[in-house]
């Protein structure tokens, strides 16, 4: 019989890359007695929410809010600025790059699946290179958006974006750029406006360190004109209604409002402690961890040191070992959750997230369980990467950006 009633001792470390812990602060703002969504109480949250959500995005542009999942947000993108035929460029980059996709073509829209060939491109970051040369080709402009994953979760690589906006430019393509940051929003840079991105698509449950179930759309204005054309079918995810709304504070629907109050807590623990900080914090935990990484010997999934993500690290196994029954066991000796290869990369590795409400002990704990449970599972390690990651963290001390 299957039993769910599993709670040993000892907290439950979570090192997925998300849905990443979420903090005491926000679980006790979340408790809040829930108000009424129509009240004048929830309108002032509501315009706060929204003023210091666009600072995270980096823009002064619309950021739209639903109750959904980042699943939800990518078809938002889609029908909201697409019509039925209409052509797009995507980029493979990881098994995300991939679902996209596979969206895409289930709500009628034409995708062309760009990437670098077999498993390498699952290794690496887009190519912006490759998106100007396909895009120089597109002499009539029948492609009409460029979508692009800006963090891969399944891979721990982050690309981009500005040099892909950079080739879009270069070849004079009018088409959009969408970019999917759920995993990189608030623990890698991201710059909506600055560089050019039209529909960005995010999600609670990662760096913003809440549950899953709030997803974003931050929009440009051409992005708002795309719309006004768009002929896919769209009701709830309709920009027009909920911009219109938002403008008072409040949505077309009943939106999650406990939710909303642990993203108004969460914002303010980000801007707080500075978004230059935390990127600083989350780069220094990412390089903690890959030195661990290169001291058992073992290669991160990442090839590209210019593109790694300081938000998760890939750790290939040898050829030969299960990744997911080291992973496995893991998880039963050590009460530790580590993602699994997903795609492409299943049974080759096992991913370690280092984001959100996070630190340096919970690294080596966590690092600690996943050397003990490869040596356990008969993986040969060439040295200590505990001692390493130690090392690491005792010799870079964390940075300020004021």
């Amino acid at each position: 019989m299957l039993t769910l009633d599993f709670h040993p001792s000892g907290r439950h470390f979570l090192q997925i890359p998300g849905p990443s812990p979420v903090p005491d602060r926000i679980l006790r703002a979340m408790s809040l007695p829930t108000i009424d969504h129509r009240g004048p109480e929830f309108g002032a949250l509501g315009l706060e929410v929204l003023g210091k959500i666009q600072k995270i995005f980096k823009t002064e542009q619309p950021v739209v809010i639903y109750p959904a999942s980042g699943t939800g947000a990518w078809e938002a993108a889609l029908v909201n600025t697409l019509s039925m035929g209409d052509k797009v460029l995507m980029f493979e980059t990881g098994h995300f790059a991939t679902l996209w996709d596979k969206m895409a073509r289930r709500l009628g829209v034409e995708p062309e699946f760009l990437g670098l060939p077999g498993y390498d491109g699952w290794r690496a970051g887009v190519q912006a290179d490759m998106i100007e040369r396909r895009l120089r080709e597109d002499i009539e402009h029948s492609i009409k958006a460029v979508c692009v994953v800006h963090n891969e979760t399944s891979t721990g690589v982050t690309s981009d974006i500005a040099a892909v906006r950079g080739a879009m430019d270069a070849a004079g393509h009018p088409a959009l750029l969408m970019v999917d940051t759920i995993s990189g929003l608030a623990c890698a840079d991201y710059q909506h406006d600055a560089w050019g991105v039209d529909v960005t698509i995010s999600g609670s449950q990662k760096g913003l360190m809440l549950p899953p179930g709030i997803s974003f759309n931050a929009l440009s204005a051409k992005a708002l004109q795309a719309s006004r054309t768009s002929q896919l079918p769209k009701s709830f995810w309709a920009w027009d209604e909920i911009v219109a709304a938002n403008k008072t504070g409040y949505w077309p629907y009943t939106p999650n409002t406990n939710l909303l109050y642990g993203l108004n807590e969460a914002l303010d623990m980000i801007l707080g402690e500075g978004l230059d900080n935390v990127f600083l914090r989350h780069q220094r935990w990412g390089a903690g961890v890959r030195a661990a990484v290169d001291a058992w010997g073992l290669e991160v999934q990442c090839q590209d040191p210019a593109v790694h993500s300081p938000v998760l690290t890939g750790v290939v196994m040898p050829e030969g070992v299960d990744a997911d029954a080291v992973r496995l066991l893991i998880y039963k000796r050590f009460d530790l959750s580590l993602g699994m290869g997903l795609g492409k990369a299943k049974g080759k590795m096992f991913r370690i997230g280092h984001l959100g409400d996070c630190n340096d002990l919970t690294l080596i704990a966590a690092l600690g369980g996943c050397e003990a449970g490869m040596k356990l599972s008969g993986v040969e390690l060439k040295g200590s990467g505990v001692l390493a990651a130690l090392d690491y963290f005792a010799t870079h001390p964390l940075r300020t950006a004021n």
